[in-house]
């Protein structure tokens, strides 16, 4: 999902020596994943009044402003800087639109399918369901993408945030550590925890999947 490690690091170099037009392509390098990483967290009743390209944006523009700053001293890898700032706008986004005294996006209809459930998340929910199964039809993909959304929604944030990193980011646990502050190994233990807590909220104790998943 993120950009070629070398690559980055190329254009990091290119920024820090003052190459022409070094900086827009770095930060340009970043803008699809930036909002694929923002799109999945972006709570579906603000999605329908905030567009993820506008914290994009903000992210990026923010991130120009700062780049300085990171190059003297980048304490954590450039993708994980980016998503630390975008992780504030979020919050940010998230406290503006749904605390402000105006009418509650909590009454408007929510957007159909987070930006998360795409065929990533079939592979995932097949694997933790029946991993000696593998879906080919379309309405066994839809019903999986169903199931999946209705269980990450019941999981509490910690864990939805450490399936997304893992899952959908396809972060290293060495990154995940590194971005939520754990160590390697409290990182891992979280991610299994969660993975175990998803199973049981998608195949109960004492139930068994639906025929076909």
């Amino acid at each position: 999902m993120w950009p070629n490690r070398e690559e980055t690091d190329r254009l990091l170099d290119d920024a820090r020596n003052g190459e022409p037009g070094a900086v827009d392509k770095l930060l340009g390098e970043f803008r699809d994943p930036l909002r694929k990483v923002i799109g999945m967290r972006l709570d579906p009743a603000v999605a329908r009044r905030v567009d993820a390209s506008d914290i994009v944006q903000d992210v990026l523009l923010e991130a120009n402003q700062r780049l300085t700053e990171y190059l003297k001293k980048p304490d954590m890898p450039f993708h994980l800087w980016l998503r630390h700032l975008a992780q504030d706008r979020i919050i940010d986004t998230h406290r503006r639109h749904r605390l402000a005294q105006r009418r509650s996006v909590d009454r408007e209809q929510a957007i159909a399918r987070p930006a998360w459930a795409d065929e990533s998340s079939v592979s995932l929910v097949s694997q933790l369901i029946d991993t000696e199964r593998t879906p080919t039809s379309e309405a066994i993909q839809a019903e999986l993408q169903r199931r999946l959304t209705t269980a990450i929604d019941q999981l509490s944030d910690d864990d939805r945030e450490i399936i997304l990193m893992r899952h959908h980011e396809a972060l290293s646990n060495q990154e995940v550590a590194s971005a939520l502050q754990l160590t390697e190994a409290a990182a891992s233990m979280r991610y299994l925890r969660a993975l175990r807590r998803l199973r049981t909220v998608l195949v109960p104790d004492g139930q068994e999947p639906p025929d076909g998943v």
